[in-house]
């Protein structure tokens, strides 16, 4: 997720096959060639496997991961671990190794004055080691059945255009919140051409849904009752910028996969978003990096300098691709996005900075949308749907991770053959959107 605004991305020396299951230890085996160490083969839908069948976080001539500063990178059967870069030093201060998914938040608490910035995570559990380089940087949102077929595009729902979202009974956020606007009519930003150029240069140059029919991609979360239990919520990291418990959360809540592990919690009646980032579940409680609550009914933001679950301070779930909106046939908001390289500033709604003093890079909060001359006639079902909503609401940068990864919530009926028709879109088809000006 995240980490300060001091912090210099870089990227580890080499990686190498780690041996074991998931729980335990990564060990780190640098190489010196920049090859992957195994010999892989593609498959079916162009994914690279190991003679066991697993597909590879380590790709032939891109043998590079990214490791958080004590080297948690995560591995899972047949991916890698990592080899953390040395720190080094960026406007005067010392900045740690990213972990495994372009950037860690440090083990130092950041203070609310410290407007400093944390790069994020990608939200997969199989993504152990970012690649920005590489066009596909995941099993493209899932393991997928070779033989699945495109839907039917779905017809837009009965309900108006616009009408504003819900979750478990509760409208996320107010009718005129920024998550809910639509960007149509909003002018180009002055700077739109240099800021879509510095985001092809660092990272991927393609869109990519971060989520799929495996659950172990995509964010999860869970509705609660109103009479939901309260917990205590013990702060690991960030607890000067995190919501004092106890939460709403039960101990069952589902943990997203990768790195981030977030928990997404929406408790019915009272209409509260509860957000835990890097979390663990304890025999009681939660302990975790950071946490934040929203009022689902209001459009109040969150102290000036301070993050959420979210580097950018922003609530996770209000941007997350949801398949019963989709499969509804209309998104009616803006959807979460992150960048491999942001800027150190935000844009409001945003209250945190990025990650990089380039005025070039994305802020935190900035608004993209899709060409309004982009033909979205060529792609169907769960694609179409989604283009739709990017031309109409746009992305909002939210966190520093995997470039052009947009979020969506974990749900077995994601149609991956679907979804896979948004890797061919260029970048190039966005243009950023004036809604500010940046503030640092």
């Amino acid at each position: 997720m995240a980490a300060l605004s001091l912090l210099a991305l870089s990227l580890a020396s080499g990686c190498a096959p780690v041996a074991g299951g998931a729980d335990e230890s990564p060990t780190t085996q640098p190489i010196s060639s920049p090859t992957c160490p195994e010999s892989v083969t593609a498959d079916s839908l162009g994914d690279l496997r190991n003679a066991e069948g697993r597909v590879r976080e380590c790709w032939p001539g891109d043998a590079r991961c990214e490791c958080d500063s004590d080297n948690d990178c995560y591995a899972l059967p047949g991916h890698v671990a990592c080899t953390p870069a040395p720190s080094v030093e960026r406007d005067g201060g010392p900045a740690l190794a990213p972990r495994a998914d372009a950037g860690a938040r440090p083990s130092a608490p950041t203070t609310a004055a410290d407007a400093g910035a944390r790069p994020s995570t990608p939200t997969t559990a199989a993504d152990a080691g970012t690649r920005p380089s590489t066009p596909t940087t995941q099993v493209d949102a899932g393991t997928r059945d070779a033989g699945s077929t495109p839907t039917p595009t779905p017809a837009p729902a009965p309900a108006p255009s616009g009408s504003v979202p819900t979750v478990g009974g509760c409208q996320m956020f107010p009718a005129d919140n920024p998550w809910n606007q639509v960007v149509t009519s909003l002018p180009v930003h002055p700077n739109s051409a240099a800021i879509i150029a510095n985001i092809q240069a660092h990272g991927q140059t393609t869109i990519k849904a971060d989520f799929g029919s495996n659950t172990q991609y995509g964010i999860p979360f869970v509705v609660v009752p109103a009479g939901q239990a309260r917990v205590p919520i013990t702060y690991t990291a960030y607890g000067d910028e995190s919501d004092p418990g106890p939460f709403p959360v039960p101990l069952s809540a589902p943990i997203e996969g990768g790195n981030d592990h977030h928990v997404l919690v929406v408790q019915q009646g009272s209409c509260m978003l509860y957000e835990l980032y890097h979390s663990v579940r304890g025999s009681s409680g939660w302990s975790a990096d950071s946490g934040a609550m929203f009022d689902l009914g209001s459009n109040a933001l969150r102290p000036r300098g301070w993050t959420s679950g979210d580097q950018g301070g922003l609530p996770i779930l209000a941007g997350l691709t949801r398949f019963d909106e989709v499969a509804a046939g209309e998104i009616n908001h803006a959807l979460r996005v992150t960048f491999d390289h942001t800027q150190d500033g935000f844009i409001r709604p945003a209250n945190h900075r990025g990650s990089v003093a380039d005025s070039n890079a994305p802020p935190m909060g900035l608004r993209l949308r899709l060409r309004a001359n982009f033909d979205v006639s060529r792609y169907t079902g769960q694609a179409r749907v989604i283009l739709n909503a990017l031309r109409r609401y746009g992305l909002i940068v939210a966190d520093t991770g995997s470039n052009w990864f947009i979020s969506g919530g974990s749900d077995r009926r994601w149609n991956d053959t679907d979804l896979r028709q948004l890797t061919g879109i260029s970048g190039t088809a966005f243009e950023a959107v004036y809604t500010g000006d940046v503030q640092r």
